[in-house]
């Protein structure tokens, strides 16, 4: 069934910055210029004008203290923020969801399709890490143990919303049925890999690109190249960003944040690409596999479906960093076997058209099959 007609509506957590979340709110843009869009925060400045051109409704959260900028000490209130968007006018509601967007309301009328990057990392799979990890101090450690156990109940209370849940990869298909007892389908997110830049001559450094948080553990790979005394470079910002950077021998080099352009140079001259983290899909290393840039990665997760070992890259199966120098030091010794070509031809399998075409195809199809309960 057409949606040419229909009035959609699109829900995603927070608008601040264009990660991998909002690369896909930008392909859904692209498929319904119309559409409405809700989010908890908005910072208009760093949100692509393609997504900035619909129209966008936020939470009582964005007229909060520094909300633009520390919109996650607001965690508290955002199950109440997102529950105030009024949702009744809308044919279909896309939610873009790692947490709360999938917590809306809506009419019985109303088909409600989740987009789920990941149920809530740090509310299930990486609870203990993110305990373990992020160092609390004894009072804030006791709030948030007994906070995330009620937003535990309210997050799996809200996944019987959802009509229709769609999983970005695989392996967050599996979370989903584990924690929600929900099936999903299975639409791999869109990547921009026509638009990177192919370098079949690769220069003598190693990169990373990755926001610098603790479960991305990147604090690996500064530990593994501080031994290895090869040169690295580290591309994204993050509240990890000073303390990497006191780790690091000179070998290591800190670019923070880098301009598209500048970014797709560094991922098409590097020699191979640094993945020390567990992710549910792994964008950054699709994209260094578009530049013909092979990936050395963590064997886990969504890297498992988006490498070939040793044909797109080489994996380390211990979070360890001695792991991840072994594996380093086997790329150098067989790094001449990878076929670069190959390696972007792997890439193009996630191309932004084939998420569009697929999501629009699977939206079609389920809308008509809800919409006769109702005819």
């Amino acid at each position: 069934m057409p949606l040419d007609n229909k009035k959609i509506a699109l829900v995603h957590y927070w608008l601040t910055g264009m990660r991998g979340g909002e690369k896909v709110v930008e392909s859904i843009c692209n498929l319904f210029p119309d559409m409405d869009i809700f989010t908890l925060v908005y910072d208009k400045r760093k949100i692509a004008d393609s997504i900035n051109k619909h129209k966008i409704f936020t939470s009582f959260i964005q007229k909060l203290p520094f909300s633009r900028k520390k919109y996650q000490n607001y965690l508290p209130l955002m199950p109440v923020a997102i529950e105030q968007f009024n949702l009744s006018g809308y044919d279909i509601v896309i939610s873009s969801e790692s947490g709360i967007a999938k917590g809306v309301l809506t009419k019985p009328e109303t088909c409600h399709f989740c987009y789920c990057h990941t149920p809530m990392r740090y509310l299930w799979n990486m609870y203990f890490d993110y305990l373990e990890h992020e160092k609390l101090g004894f009072l804030k450690r006791k709030a948030v143990k007994l906070f995330f156990n009620y937003l535990r109940v309210w997050d799996l209370a809200t996944a019987s919303r959802v009509d229709y849940f769609i999983s970005n990869s695989n392996n967050v298909r599996k979370r989903i049925l584990k924690y929600y007892r929900r099936d999903s389908e299975v639409i791999y997110p869109p990547v921009d890999v026509e638009g990177m830049i192919f370098e079949d001559k690769k220069q003598d450094y190693y990169l990373i690109v990755s926001q610098l948080v603790s479960y991305k553990r990147i604090d690996l790979a500064v530990k593994a190249f501080n031994e290895l005394k090869k040169e690295l470079i580290i591309i994204g910002e993050g509240p990890e960003f000073k303390k990497l950077k006191r780790m690091a021998d000179s070998n290591i080099k800190f670019l923070g944040w880098q301009d598209g352009e500048i970014l797709k140079q560094y991922y098409s001259n590097a020699k191979a690409f640094i993945f020390p983290g567990e992710e549910d899909f792994g964008i950054t290393a699709v994209e260094a596999q578009a530049s013909g840039t092979p990936v050395i990665g963590f064997g886990r997760g969504g890297l498992l479906e988006t490498v070939s070992e040793g044909e797109t890259g080489i994996f380390f199966y211990k979070q360890e960093y001695k792991d991840l120098i072994d594996a380093v030091i086997a790329f150098e010794s067989c790094s001449g076997k990878f076929d670069n070509h190959k390696i972007r031809e792997n890439a193009l399998r996630f191309s932004r058209t084939r998420f569009e075409n697929d999501l629009k195809k699977f939206l079609e199809e389920k809308y008509q099959e809800y919409s006769k309960t109702f005819s």
